[in-house]
């Protein structure tokens, strides 16, 4: 594990500890999402698409056309269900301890404190893990389909002792090979953090409502990026990718053909980061990236190593928690004050 052993000592990228005020130290996740089955992005019943300009073109000749949203909740709710998953494997949060979405939640397990909580009086911490809306590449019309639905009788059909059920009715699908280009970043890195999080975009294989019978997804990453502030935003990222594909005459074959998407997502990406007015401490980018994510990969099969690692990474989340976590008696006398 050359880089990660490499990385890990590295005090310019990551923190020693949690801090609790921002220090000026982010890490992008760079990433494609791309569908694999039929997936339902989906709000009050319908798809939720929104017009926007459809690449970098300025001007009255400007193209434009409607895309599909998939919303920052329903990206960052499966990530974190498959964090908390690993977290009760290895014994460190149990169904007592720590409860999701609840007033239960304990304030001081690795989820709870990088991805944040927020209970009323009983305390609250901001997430460190920072998602917006991604957007596709494609336009609505070329990335949706309507399929019919029923529901059966355990027999097969829709009809029993002459009775027939109403059940049936029509519904909007992501159609496979749309890609959603996303930038997912964690602000203020612990070394097992870092790996925490881009482990949870791994692992993470399904997303939007129907997720026991659809929904399938695969993150590409694309590029891991060390920054002194933020960058590019998601819509910026699928409008500069659409422009380069257009110009390459990709746009033309759809479904988009996957090695064109990722070649063209990291050539965005380097360009997109030249523009932003921040210091590029490390940027992870094709062989090397591949590297370091069978690394990862490499890690995640080793039992012992990521009990290990989820080891590390509560003890440092607990302690945080007991200096600056809503936990904290002194911290929550002056929070009433």
């Amino acid at each position: 594990m050359a880089i990660l052993e490499r990385l890990h000592d590295n005090q310019s990228l990551f923190l020693p500890e949690i801090a609790q005020r921002p220090q000026g130290r982010y890490v992008h996740y760079v990433m494609i999402r791309e569908t694999e089955s039929f997936p339902v992005f989906q709000t009050d019943g319908t798809l939720n698409v929104i017009p926007t300009q459809a690449g970098t073109v300025n001007g009255a000749s400007a193209e434009r056309f409607s895309r599909l949203v998939l919303f920052k909740r329903k990206q960052t709710s499966p990530e974190r269900l498959t964090g908390r998953e690993l977290l009760r494997l290895h014994n460190i949060i149990t169904d007592d301890g720590c409860a999701y979405n609840s007033e239960n939640f304990c304030k001081r397990c690795p989820d709870c404190i990088h991805y944040g909580y927020a209970i009323g009086d009983a305390g609250a911490e901001k997430s460190k893990v920072y998602v917006d809306s991604a957007f596709s590449i494609t336009r609505y019309e070329d990335s949706h389909k309507s399929f019919h639905f029923n529901a059966l009788w355990e027999h097969g059909t829709m009809t029993d002792r002459g009775v027939t059920r109403a059940s049936f009715g029509e519904q909007d699908h992501i159609v496979p090979q749309v890609f959603f280009p996303a930038v997912v970043t964690l602000r203020d890195p612990t070394f097992e953090g870092f790996l925490y999080v881009l482990g949870n975009l791994l692992r993470t294989s399904r997303y939007g409502a129907q997720e026991t019978r659809t929904g399938r997804v695969e993150n590409h990453l694309v590029g891991i990026t060390f920054t002194s502030g933020e960058v590019f935003s998601n819509l910026r990222f699928a409008q500069e990718m659409y422009q380069r594909l257009h110009d390459a005459g990709e746009m033309e074959h759809l479904p988009l053909e996957r090695g064109a998407v990722l070649a063209t997502a990291a050539e965005a990406a380097l360009a997109l980061l030249d523009q932003e007015p921040v210091t590029q401490y490390q940027t992870f980018l094709g062989e090397e990236l591949v590297t370091l994510l069978d690394e990862v990969l490499a890690l995640y099969q080793d039992d012992a190593k990521t009990r290990g690692l989820l080891q590390a990474l509560d003890a440092k989340t607990r302690a945080y928690a007991s200096l600056h976590g809503a936990n904290n008696k002194k911290q929550a006398g002056a929070a009433k004050e």
